[in-house]
């Protein structure tokens, strides 16, 4: 693994209301290509990837996306 001396941590999270009407709405693919591809633009690149389920009010469950991502400045 490279050393990158700067770091960004983003979080991208499944939509709330197919939680509620479907039970689950899964992770928003789309949107969290777009942001890599975004943020690629830009120099970064991904460094490492968790995803995580929390509680989301009484009864349902969601999910998200922790990204860390790297790049060297100039």
């Amino acid at each position: 693994m490279s050393n990158f001396n700067e770091y960004k941590v983003m979080h991208v999270v499944e939509g709330g209301c197919g939680t509620l009407l479907l039970g689950s709405s899964g992770l928003p693919l789309k949107r969290l290509e777009a942001t890599l591809n975004d943020e690629a633009q830009n120099g970064w690149q991904l460094v490492f990837q968790v995803i995580e389920s929390k509680r989301f009010w009484l009864f349902w469950s969601r999910e998200a996306v922790i990204l860390t991502l790297g790049r060297n400045r100039a």
